[in-house]
This record gives C-alpha cells, structure tokens and sequence, in this order.
C-alpha cells in the first residue's frame, strides 16, 4: 500500500499523530511518505490540530483511493460567531496505532522523544478544550518507554501533569532518563507539591514554563510561595498570561507586574488576536520582544 501524510497545519512542530501513522504502516511493510500532489496514493491521512481560525483545510483535490480526516482542528466548528468544539467529531486515533513508538524520521527528529504521559484537565477553563476532550480527571496514558527509546531529548505534551495523583512519580521517571525535558505546556502551579519543586530542580530543564491564565489570585500566592525554592534564574521560569479572554488591560498589566516583582519571566498570550484591540498587541509586544522587556520597565515606557 501507498500512503501520504498530510500536516494540516504545517506550523514547524512535528504531528505526533502522523508519526504513529507512519509507523503503523512502515511496521506493515507499506510504502510511506508526506503527501506529494502529483502522485497517487491508495490512502492519505490529513492531521489538523488547530481550528480554521489558525490552520485553513485544503480546498483542492487529492488523488488517493482513500482519504481519512482527524484531529481535533476538525472537531472544531464556527457557529455564530464562535468556535464550538463537538467531541463526536474529534476522530480518535486505533489503539493499535495510538501505542505505536512514533517515526520519528518523519520530520527528522530522530533525538527528540515527543508524546503524553497523560491526558485530561480538572480545570474546565472556557478557553480550553482540553476538559471537554480528554475528561476533567487527569490519567496516565502511556510508559515513558512507548515513545522514548533513549534520545537526549524529551517532549511532553501533557496538558496539566501536575493535577495527576502520578505526577511525583511520572517526574522521577524523566528525571532518571537523564534526558533534556522539556514540558512545553504552562504548570498548574496550583497543583505544584513541594516535592514536586525539588524534583524540577532535579530535572534537566533549559526553561520551566508555569500559567497564570485566569485572573485570580490563588495562582500568586502559589507563583510566590514556591519562587524561593525553584533554583533557576527568573529567565528561565516563564508564566504564561492569557490575556483577551476574560479580563481587562488593568487586570493583565497587574499580573505582568507581580510576575516582574516576584522573579518570573512573562509571557503574553492573545487569546483572540484578530480580533484583539490594539492596547492588548501592544502589551504582547512589549513583554514578548525580551530586549525592550528588560530595557522598559513599564508600559507607559514602552509606549512614550
């Protein structure tokens, strides 16, 4: 069998999906390859992540004998105005497939491990659809061993890991990999164990990343109780602050503040960019170009 792969989305970070997919087949002795235009293929897999609103479907013909569509970009739809997610349509990957070790020569990553330990969120947030998806109970879905296989390099993807009963357990294991981590999703420090602390000290981390995506305050009192016993230089402890959801400009420049006072390094995400007011880009702008972070203390400097 021929099959091409299609990355929707193409946002140069590697479709984990894909490479399970890929492996599947290659495992099954059949021929594999991203999606060329002017072959035929006896089937092509699309993978979407993100909504219409970040990643446009392709409007224009595809020559296979089979086409299969999945991801939860498709499972996202606009009705009035908004973006409804519609778990029915969220096609889920075969077990079978799902459990592959991903191929990674895929995208030529052969050094980096990238997968979920586990899956679900207990927050419900309104501009997550992690809840809604994966269960608002935090479980684990895989061994570390099922795709990793020694590379110096690890990627994990989990949405909150720290709201699992697991979690003190699941940091020892990456720890005594010895690999790179990187937990490229914001910790709920909420959910943050002392000991859980030690062991991200423990970890080799180029940078820990936290969130404060909701305004409110147990998240500061949380960033603050454990900033003096994470042994990392503030540069390397980034919060994410979501912003053009739910509060006001006054509201984000209060928690850049406390972030800025307390040793964290902030991080501006627009929860509607296109349709974000000018103030708000601005802010993005002034917090996530590092140079003028350092140089303009304030906003009100920025601006000038």
């Amino acid at each position: 069998m021929k099959v091409g792969l299609i990355d929707v989305d193409s946002h140069n970070f590697p479709n984990l999906a894909l490479m399970k997919i890929s492996a599947y087949h290659k495992n099954k002795g059949d021929q594999v390859e991203m999606w060329n235009g002017l072959k035929h293929y006896d089937k092509v897999y699309k993978a979407k992540v993100f909504s219409d609103g970040y990643s446009k479907d392709m409007d224009f013909c595809i020559n296979a004998d089979e086409v299969i569509s999945g991801g939860t970009g498709y499972a996202i739809q606009s009705k009035d105005g908004k973006e409804i997610y519609t778990k029915s349509l969220d096609v889920a990957l075969p077990q079978e497939i799902e459990h592959q070790m991903p191929d990674y020569s895929l995208y030529k990553t052969e050094n980096q491990a990238i997968g979920f330990l586990t899956r679900g969120c207990p927050n419900n947030c309104g501009f997550c659809i992690v809840g809604k998806k994966e269960g608002l109970r935090v479980h684990k879905v895989a061994d570390l061993e099922e795709f990793w296989n020694g590379q110096n390099q690890i990627t994990l993807l989990d949405p909150n890991i720290t709201a699992s009963k697991e979690c003190e357990s699941l940091f020892q294991m990456l720890i005594d990999t010895g690999s790179w981590i990187d937990i490229n999703q914001g910790l709920d420090i909420r959910f943050l164990t002392e000991k859980g602390a030690e062991q991200l000290n423990e970890m080799k981390l180029k940078i820990l990343h936290f969130a404060w995506d909701n305004y409110e305050f147990s998240t500061y009192e949380k960033l603050k109780h454990f900033r003096p016993l994470l042994k990392y230089d503030g540069r390397r402890l980034r919060v994410y602050v979501l912003t053009n959801f739910n509060t006001t400009t006054e509201q984000d420049l209060e928690r850049i503040y406390k972030l800025r006072e307390l040793d964290y390094d902030p991080y501006v995400m627009i929860f509607d960019k296109p349709n974000a007011k000018k103030e708000t880009k601005q802010i993005q702008r002034w917090v996530d170009n590092k140079f003028i972070w350092r140089v303009c203390k304030t906003f009100e400097e920025y601006k000038c």
